[in-house]
């Protein structure tokens, strides 16, 4: 008789919570047990009465395949012989409420497309190896960081069809390479029933949707885009999972997955459940789940998604709907403890991917490492800065002198986390238009803001990030159901805009000032940021050598101001390698005939200083060098 397909160091480790990759050991995979040829079936379910596997090569019989119960453990599992890649199979669960339903496997590889949602047997991807290196180097905090974040089914529709992923190859990546992005993220693309959610809702935290093709061409987009100089990280959501029926609620007929608790297991804000991270094995599913990615994938991070819904127990809850922790605080400890262990397990396991905490709160450490008290994730999305600079940009420019603060005050904490500045799908959807509908003024005046923002953001310290159609100033609000508005680029304006965007990416990774220290006080320097009167800012950054300045002036008002003085840390020669009111952008064309000669006059605590024409609604990078 064969041996247990589990053995009993696995057995040990998954009752621990301490298998590394339990996908190798849960789920279906296709082997030989004692010279036949079939596939191992494991599931854990602790508190179900039985559990049978069922699929199309037993007719979806109940009763032909009871599985074993490994009671050490609270798995269950079972070798049927004959079953091969390509089987279509389900858990038929009796509860331990009595109640018997077909659910599909947490640990599926791969789950068919269409309401059945049924599984489909497949080997293991095999592990991708990462050249020694090249993910540490392109994800180091002093690297250049653009990210293009995308909707796999709306950036393009051939013929208003979903896209597959051989045509992205195609398609997405060049494009991302030829505007500049350094990296490609991906919303959600683990299976999700619901289109709508965008991937927000997963089902299948091991399976790529199969919207958009198989699991091995998802495999291979990534590595057409690791061989495009790209890296590739995935939006990743373990703070919550539908209550679909077939899925992970009440999975064994009882809370297994979630809390019992409403009030602890019940997310208000989405209709959504809530994992039980106290339990070994939910936590051990989960931290699975973020190595497999990177390891049978290649993807190069994760995004985590809605980080402060989980850091909280009271996110989103009236008083007295919600359990206090052991201390009587707000804290979700167990939540704080998973994140930690999925940070240093991914640090041990996978260095040089990266993991980037959408956090809406002050949490402090998110970005420190986990032994010092920290989170442990690499980066941070800085929502502060985005809520401040949004705003700021929808005023009427005659109201802006009031509210100055809201460009300066982001430097006041820059250098508290590992920040990424994102203008993500979160900005444009639920009614809150498109970023150039947010933007005041007249059609000239949307474009000319829109263009000023992204100049200071690149210029700004932290990493970037912009949505899939902000390139090109999308004009409607972004729709799932339909691709961009790639038609806008037949106005001279929105490719004059999407010029912009890719020279802005290019010229932030080829100057190291720009990003080479970030998280530096000593990367930064403010001008002058006291001209409320005039809504001008000017700073510095500075790179590793005298050499690698930038300097960045903004006038954010529609009017021209002629003969500003402005102080220099050097003098000589400074090109303008930068002006968003040039002709080519779609501007005026008011700027500095392409450089200035400083002269020494003190101005702004420098030695050395120069009379600008500063654009309306403009922003100026400014660069030392030899007069050419």
């Amino acid at each position: 008789m064969p041996e247990p397909w589990l053995g009993e160091t696995d057995v040990w480790l998954l009752r621990a919570g301490r298998h590394l990759r339990p996908w190798e050991k849960l789920g279906a995979h296709p082997c030989s047990r004692g010279g036949v040829a079939g596939t191992a079936f494991a599931v854990w379910a602790p508190n179900a009465r039985q559990v049978a596997v069922v699929g199309d090569f037993n007719h979806w019989d109940a009763r032909q395949h009871l599985m074993q119960h490994r009671g050490e453990c609270g798995a269950w599992e079972i070798f049927v012989p004959g079953v091969s890649e390509g089987a279509l199979y389900k858990f038929a669960v009796l509860g331990a409420d009595g109640q018997q339903v077909l659910k599909t496997d947490p640990y599926a590889l791969r789950i068919e497309r269409g309401s059945g949602q049924a599984c489909v047997v497949m080997a293991l991807p095999a592990p991708v190896l990462s050249p020694p290196g090249q993910r540490a180097q392109a994800n180091a905090l002093n690297a250049p960081m653009a990210i293009y974040e995308v909707h796999v089914g709306s950036w393009r529709r051939p013929d208003g069809h979903w896209p597959d992923w051989d045509m992205l190859a195609r398609t997405l990546l060049p494009y991302v390479v030829d505007m500049g992005f350094t990296h490609l993220e991906l919303m959600p693309v683990n299976e999700h029933p619901f289109y709508g959610s965008w991937g927000y809702q997963p089902t299948g935290l091991y399976a790529p949707t199969a919207r958009y093709g198989p699991p091995e061409s998802f495999k291979n987009f990534v590595a057409a885009a690791h061989a495009a100089g790209l890296q590739v990280l995935l939006d990743w959501v373990p703070a919550h999972f539908p209550a679909d029926a077939h899925a992970l609620a009440r999975f064994d007929g009882s809370a297994q997955y979630e809390h019992a608790d409403p009030r602890e297991g019940f997310h208000r804000d989405w209709n959504t459940l809530i994992y039980n991270y106290s339990r070994h094995e939910v936590r051990n599913f989960l931290v699975g789940s973020a190595l497999f990615w990177v390891e049978r994938y290649g993807v190069d991070g994760l995004r985590v998604d809605a980080v402060a819904s989980m850091l909280y127990r009271d996110y989103s809850r009236p008083e007295g709907e919600w359990i206090p922790n052991r201390d009587g605080g707000r804290e979700n400890y167990e939540a704080i403890a998973f994140l930690r262990e999925v940070n240093q397990v991914l640090g041990q396991e996978a260095p040089g991917a990266i993991t980037v905490a959408e956090e809406s709160t002050a949490f402090p450490g998110v970005t420190a490492p986990p032994w010092t008290g920290g989170l442990g994730f690499h980066y941070k999305w800085n929502l502060g800065w985005m809520h401040d600079t949004l705003a700021y940009f929808a005023m009427d420019p005659v109201h802006r002198a009031h509210h100055h603060d809201r460009i300066s005050f982001a430097m006041m904490y820059a250098y508290s986390e590992h920040f990424v500045l994102a203008l993500s799908h979160d900005e444009v959807v639920h009614g809150k238009g498109s970023l150039y509908g947010k933007m005041w003024g007249d059609p000239w005046q949307k474009r000319a803001n829109l263009r000023a923002l992204y100049a200071l953001m690149y210029a700004h310290p932290g990493r970037k990030l912009l949505f899939m159609g902000n390139e090109f100033a999308q004009i409607r609000e972004w729709n799932h159901d339909a691709e961009l508005d790639w038609h806008l680029l037949d106005n001279p304006a929105h490719a004059a805009m999407q010029r912009l965007v890719r020279d802005l990416n290019h010229l932030y990774r080829s100057r190291p000032a720009l990003h080479a220290r970030d998280d530096e006080p000593g990367g930064f320097g403010w001008i002058d940021v006291e001209d409320r009167a005039q809504s001008v800012f000017s700073f510095v950054r500075y790179g590793l050598t005298a050499a690698q300045q930038i300097v960045v002036v903004c006038n954010l008002t529609p009017v021209v101001r002629y003969g500003h003085r402005l102080g220099l840390p050097q003098g000589g020669v400074w090109h303008e390698v930068l002006n968003t009111d040039s002709d080519g952008y779609g501007g005026s064309g008011v700027g500095n005939n392409g450089a200035v000669l400083a002269e020494p006059r003190p101005w702004q605590g420098h030695a050395n200083s120069v009379l600008l024409s500063l654009p309306p609604l403009g922003v100026l990078w400014l660069e030392p060098g030899a007069a050419s």
